[in-house]
């Protein structure tokens, strides 16, 4: 059996981490009975060591050269990759005949590609996130439909929105969450411990994500002016990179907080930090179960979350396995900070324990078991 992966991304996003793991699992946990590539566009793949799993889709590739940040210039890209991908897509599925073509980013492509020219590899799409439901988007998915063999979903909630919609046969919907935990592989990061010096002795609140609009970073930096005033032995720390830094760090410099907020930039390994933050805040104002709150419950840290669409809410089990603020409201966000500073240890623990069994869902075994069956269906 073969399954190619179509996710051509553009800057640095959980979907390739989600991909990358997925294309493994498929293979290794199958003893290779089942082959597994993703396809890389126009080079956006070629930095990983995966090689072995990828088949190029051309030899020129100008990944590099292709506009990034910002709405204006992903919508340039975006048109630029489906014109310049179209007929070297269909070429490539036609010649290689993967039984499945598994799509998760620039969707559009490919789905036109199988009404077309009725491909006979089956399509299984990918919906993350909760897209703008316009009018063309929505057209394409009524006709493209009784051709797309399955459509999977990153969480329960986001499948019950859709199972509403009735775009889609409710029979082809599937709840498939992302492989995310390796169990073995989060306790060799942890053991790592080289954290720069100038955090290395510090309290700290972590924020992990990209520097963007969504990730809503601002709200906890203008909270924690708040927050550092009654606790003054607590940093706060985020990693991440994106269009956003130059606001974010002229914020902090307004709030005369530099000596308090760090800005650690991407980094590949954050168990490390995660190992030894006080408790992770995720702050989005949209988010899947993200993979950094899935992977701050592996590490047995206390999580505090907006009660944002369209995950978060399911993985902490309403609160019961975190603390749950509404989305973008600074009030309730001090509200639940504090209310965390005051728990004591037991409860602490106790939401601790509730999340991490949640995590079972999202390790590299349970995603093999969970696809397979969705095949063999």
């Amino acid at each position: 059996m073969k399954i190619f992966y179509w996710a051509p991304w553009i800057g640095n996003i959980g979907t390739i981490k989600a991909v990358l793991n997925s294309a493994f699992i498929m293979g290794h946990y199958s003893k290779n009975k089942i082959q597994t590539k993703i396809i890389n566009s126009v080079g956006e793949w070629d930095n990983f060591e995966e090689k072995d799993k990828m088949i190029n889709l051309r030899n020129f590739k100008f990944y590099k050269y292709l506009p990034q940040g910002g709405f204006f210039k992903s919508r340039l890209t975006y048109i630029i990759i489906f014109i310049s991908c179209f007929l070297p897509l269909k070429k490539l599925v036609q010649k290689e005949k993967p039984d499945y073509l598994v799509i998760q980013l620039i969707t559009s492509l490919p789905l036109f590609l199988k009404i077309i020219f009725n491909l006979k590899t089956k399509i299984i799409l990918r919906i993350s996130g909760y897209p703008k439901m316009n009018i063309l988007r929505k057209l394409l998915w009524r006709v493209a439909s009784r051709k797309i063999y399955k459509i999977t979903f990153p969480s329960y909630d986001l499948y019950l929105q859709f199972k509403d919609l009735k775009i889609f046969d409710e029979k082809k919907l599937c709840v498939l969450y992302d492989p995310i935990i390796s169990y073995k592989e989060i306790i060799r990061l942890k053991n790592y411990d080289d954290i720069p010096q100038k955090i290395i002795n510090e309290k700290f609140i972590l924020c992990i994500g990209r520097l963007t609009r969504q990730k809503n970073f601002s709200l906890v930096i203008k909270n924690f002016k708040i927050i550092n005033q009654k606790y003054t032995d607590i940093k706060l720390v985020i990693m991440g990179e994106g269009e956003l830094r130059g606001e974010i760090e002229k914020q902090i410099s307004e709030l005369n907080l530099e000596k308090d907020i760090f800005l650690m930039g991407f980094q590949s390994n954050v168990y490390k930090y995660l190992k030894k933050a006080e408790v992770l805040v995720l702050s989005s104002l949209w988010e899947e179960i993200g993979f950094v709150i899935v992977e701050a419950a592996a590490c047995n840290l206390n999580i505090i979350s907006s009660n944002c669409k369209n995950g978060p809410k399911e993985f902490l089990l309403n609160g019961k396995g975190g603390y749950l603020f509404e989305n973008n409201n600074s009030h309730d966000f001090l509200l639940k900070f504090n209310e965390f500073m005051k728990d004591d240890l037991s409860d602490k623990f106790k939401k601790k324990i509730l999340a991490k069994r949640e995590t079972k869902k999202f390790s590299f075994l349970y995603h093999f078991n969970s696809f397979t069956k969705i095949l063999s269906n």
